[in-house]
C-alpha cells in the first residue's frame, strides 16, 4: 500500500475525538462495563491465561504429522531422518499439549489447593500419558484409511483418502480427542472436535465410542452424539444423525450422564440423511439403513430398512408443451367452425 493510500485510509476512517462517534463509543463502552459487573453475562477477567483455539489447531496438526509421517510435514522425510523428525514432532507436541492442559487445570481448580507447579506437573503427566497412545492410534487410523479406500470406488489410492477425505480428518481428530477425554483432560477434547466440525461439517462428540474401520463418506451434516456406540466396519453417509430423543427441559440434568444415543453394531451401513435416535435404539449387525428414514426403535441383525417407494409425479414444464396444450384446447373448442371452413 502506497503512502498516499495509507493517508487516505487513516483520514477516511479516523475518529474525531469531538464528534458523535466518540460519544457513541464512550456510552457503549460504559454499558458493556456495566454488563460485566452484573454477573448475568459471561467474561473471563482472571489474570491466568486460558487455552486458545490456535493452540488446539496446532496440537491437531502436530498429531496428524506424527500419525501420518511424510504427508503433512513441512520438511522432507526419509528413512534416514525419520527417527529424528518424529522425535522433534513428539517433543513439540508434549510441550504444546502439556501447556494447554495445565492452563485448563489451573482454570478449573482456582478454588482448590493445587499450586501452579502442581498444575504444571499434572499437565505434563497427562501429555506423556497421551503420547503413549500414539502408536495404537496410528494402527487404528490405518484401519479407517483402509475402510475409506475399500468403501468408496471414487478413491483411487490410500494417499487420496489421507490427503483429501474430510471424513478421515474428522475421525482422526475424534480419536485424538477421545483419548484425551479418557485421560480426564477438561474441555480440550470438545474444542478439538468442534474445530474439525467447523472445517468439515462433521460433528462427532469426543465421548462417542467408535471401533476400528470406520468410514464416513462425503460427511457434510453427519452428527454422532456423545453416548453413541459404533461397532467395527461401519459405514455412514452424509446427513446421518445418530442423536438423542427430545428431553424435557426440567429433566436435562437427570439425563446428562445417561446413555441417550443409539448403538450401531458391526458391519452396518447407514445411508444419507437417515436419523436414528434414542439410547435404547440398537441397529443390529449387518443391517442396512436406507436414506431419509427416521428410526426410534431397535432393528434386529441382518435387516434392511427402507422407505416405501414414493409416488413420483411427472409434469411438462416448458413453453412448447404449454402452447401445444393450448392449441389442443382451442381445436376442440372450435371444431365445428374448423370443419365448416375446411368444407367438411
Amino acid at each position: 500500500m502506497s503512502t498516499k493510500q495509507k493517508e487516505y485510509f487513516q483520514n477516511r476512517f479516523s475518529i474525531d475525538e469531538n464528534d458523535n462517534n466518540h460519544h457513541t463509543i464512550s456510552v457503549t463502552v460504559k454499558r458493556l462495563l456495566e454488563s460485566c459487573l452484573t454477573g448475568r453475562c459471561f467474561e473471563n477477567l482472571d489474570s491466568t491465561p486460558i487455552p486458545s483455539q490456535e493452540s488446539v489447531a496446532q496440537i491437531i496438526e502436530l498429531t496428524r504429522r506424527i500419525i501420518f509421517p511424510g504427508y503433512f510435514n513441512q520438511s522432507e522425510l526419509a528413512p534416514s531422518n525419520l527417527e529424528y523428525c518424529l522425535h522433534q514432532e513428539v517433543t513439540a507436541l508434549v510441550r504444546c499439549l502439556s501447556k494447554q492442559i495445565c492452563l485448563w487445570i489451573m482454570e478449573n481448580v482456582k478454588n482448590s489447593d493445587l499450586s501452579g507447579s502442581q498444575c504444571n506437573e499434572l499437565g505434563h503427566k497427562k501429555a506423556l500419558e497421551f503420547i503413549h497412545t500414539l502408536p495404537r492410534l496410528r494402527t487404528l487410523l490405518a484401519t479407517d484409511v483402509q475402510a475409506g479406500f475399500k468403501g468408496d470406488p471414487a478413491a483411487k489410492s490410500h494417499d487420496e483418502v489421507i490427503f483429501s477425505y474430510p471424513g478421515l480428518f474428522a475421525i482422526m481428530v475424534y480419536r485424538v480427542a477421545h483419548e484425551l477425554l479418557l485421560l480426564e483432560v477438561p474441555l480440550l477434547p470438545r474444542m478439538m472436535t468442534e474445530f474439525a466440525h467447523s472445517l468439515t461439517g462433521i460433528d462427532i462428540h469426543p465421548g462417542a465410542t467408535i471401533a476400528e474401520s470406520f468410514f464416513i463418506d462425503h460427511g457434510t451434516g453427519v452428527v454422532v452424539g456423545e453416548t453413541t456406540e459404533i461397532g467395527k466396519r461401519v459405514r455412514i453417509y452424509q446427513g446421518v444423525t445418530l442423536g438423542a430423543l427430545s428431553i424435557p427441559s426440567d429433566k436435562i440434568e437427570s439425563y446428562r450422564y445417561k446413555k441417550r444415543h443409539p448403538t450401531i453394531e458391526d458391519d452396518v451401513i447407514v445411508y444419507s440423511n437417515a436419523t436414528i435416535l434414542g439410547g435404547d435404539t440398537v441397529i443390529g449387525a449387518r443391517s442396512i439403513i436406507g436414506g431419509n428414514v427416521w428410526i426410534t426403535k431397535s432393528v434386529p441383525p441382518d435387516r434392511k430398512v427402507i422407505l416405501k417407494q414414493p409416488e413420483l409425479l411427472y409434469s411438462e414444464n416448458n413453453s412448447k408443451a404449454v402452447i401445444e396444450k393450448r392449441n389442443i384446447k382451442l381445436t376442440a373448442l372450435f371444431s365445428k367452425e374448423i370443419e365448416f371452413l375446411e368444407g367438411k
